[in-house]
């Protein structure tokens, strides 16, 4: 059961982030479906640091979790200045946003494989062996080994991933920010009526500058800890439709944290279901392909939205370009 709940968390931590990185661009009032496209670009470029860093700066060789949190630093200054371009065809030429977003998502995947051709004659960029990030945890992550620790801590301190912990802090200071501070105040009221927002004062076009690079950061940084945790190291030019998944959960949560921590663990435990299936005495028995506990997530994505779609509420104003005159 704790191998089990540890698997689950793995899958979780890319989708929390990632579906709080959708809710601040959305918040803000822009609809920002280049979710999967932003985890890619903000991944690759954290891989590229990880091999230039590990290849030329002796100290991070001997300091490997220092290392991954640099490169998880790079990911989200990458996703935010990819981002960017979303952001200047919604907010400064009035584009359509879920047209933009498509863009960026074909784009994010072909850019990527062309500079891994580019540099390295390979099909997919490998930050290192398994062993180095996965294997053992000796090396990108944090660990506490040891078997006297009861259950449920185990889950979280035997053989965990540091990016587990930054990722959990990044989502509770960034909900509170969102919802118990002033600046966030602004932010959600730009994607509820900018009208009234610019009323009072408000730069709306700051508001939602400021939401989508937020929202272009933390898909970054969950598209780099997808493929250092999930992915076993290796950046190919893709992460497994998770940015979509993680925009499912988003609505699945109605725009709300706590939702989304829900949806996220629920979703994130029907992803581990492929891994470790084998090793539920009850599903190893059952007569199916490995193939099918890959689609469930998906499945249930469907199933999930198709029955909620009717109770969730999105911000007013997302996806609508603001207009001065219109005030």
């Amino acid at each position: 059961m704790v191998f089990i709940l540890q698997k689950t968390l793995i899958f979780t931590i890319p989708l929390l982030i990632v579906a709080l990185a959708g809710v601040f661009a959305e918040r803000s009032g822009i609809i920002n479906i280049a979710l999967d496209g932003i985890m890619i670009f903000g991944a690759f470029f954290g891989a590229v640091m990880a091999l230039f860093l590990r290849t030329n700066v002796p100290f991070f060789v001997s300091h490997p979790q220092l290392l991954f949190l640099t490169c998880m630093l790079f990911a989200a200054l990458a996703g935010a200045a990819f981002s960017y371009l979303l952001s200047i065809s919604a907010i400064k030429f009035n584009a359509n946003q879920t047209i933009g977003g498509t863009a960026l998502n074909l784009l994010a995947p072909a850019l990527s494989l062309f500079l891994i051709k580019v540099f390295t004659s390979k099909d997919q960029l490998e930050m290192g062996t398994a062993v180095d990030l996965a294997g053992e945890r000796r090396d990108f992550s944090y660990v506490i080994s040891n078997g006297n620790l009861p259950g449920f801590l185990r889950v979280f301190f035997d053989k965990a991933y540091i990016s587990t912990f930054v990722c959990i802090g990044l989502f509770i200071v960034l909900s509170i920010f969102l919802y118990k501070t002033k600046t966030g105040l602004r932010l959600r009221a730009c994607g509820e009526n900018p009208q009234a927002a610019d009323s009072v004062g408000i730069n709306v076009y700051k508001m939602r500058y400021l939401g989508t690079t937020i929202s272009g950061a933390l898909a970054g940084l969950g598209g780099y800890t997808y493929i250092a945790t999930v992915a076993n190291g290796t950046a190919s030019g893709a992460v497994a439709g998770m940015g979509f998944l993680a925009l499912a959960i988003m609505i699945f949560g109605n725009w709300n944290p706590l939702g989304i921590a829900l949806g996220a663990l629920m979703f994130g435990f029907l992803k581990c279901l492929s891994v470790v299936y084998i090793q539920v005495e009850f599903l190893a028995k059952l007569p199916l392909p490995m193939y099918f506990y890959n689609i469930i997530p998906y499945l249930a994505v469907l199933i999930v939205l198709a029955f909620s779609a009717g109770k969730s509420r999105a911000p007013k104003a997302e996806g609508i370009p603001y207009d001065k005159g219109q005030r």
